[in-house]
């Protein structure tokens, strides 16, 4: 199992220089929103387009930011299966069901830019779900995704760039 040679299907991949296309606010922001969204997802059973409109609704994020948003949205939807399964290989001892919906959302935004986003540096996707999880969980659960996300990025490593 590693990083897939593309993002699935329906997601394209973004061109240009980031800050341009984000108007100075980064990705960071557009990452805090989808996290929303996929939160939303969980929590209200809304589909990815109600989840997408209400995060972007009353956000500063230019169109640049809200493709980011709508491509992390869609790709984690659409590979959800997959990312939870590897999820619960590593969450030892706890049921998906059992993490907070919170870290639940977290892991499931990082794991789908470690599987899928060439243009996401692992150790990035890493940095900011623990940064998402001191902002709004817990220093308990910072430690916890680190060490989730530590463990499905060794056998990324290990197995290479081939997804089959």
């Amino acid at each position: 199992m590693g990083r897939s040679p593309k993002t699935p299907s329906i997601i394209p991949a973004l061109t240009g220089p980031w800050r341009k296309e984000t108007g100075g606010l980064g990705r960071r922001a557009a990452r805090e929103q989808a996290l929303k969204a996929i939160y939303q997802l969980d929590v209200g059973k809304a589909t990815p387009m109600e989840a997408f409109e209400s995060v972007v609704a009353d956000n500063p994020l230019n169109a640049g930011g809200r493709e980011f948003v709508r491509q992390l949205l869609w790709g984690m939807w659409e590979s959800q299966g997959r990312i939870d399964e590897l999820i619960g290989e590593f969450a030892v001892a706890w049921s998906l069901e059992r993490l907070s919906r919170v870290d639940r959302a977290i892991l499931r935004l990082a794991v789908y830019e470690m599987l899928y986003r060439e243009d996401i540096p692992v150790s990035v996707s890493i940095n900011e779900a623990v940064e998402l999880c001191k902002k709004y969980s817990s220093t308990d659960s910072s430690r916890f995704v680190n060490g989730i996300l530590g463990g499905i990025s060794q056998v990324l490593n290990r197995s290479g760039s081939g997804d089959d």
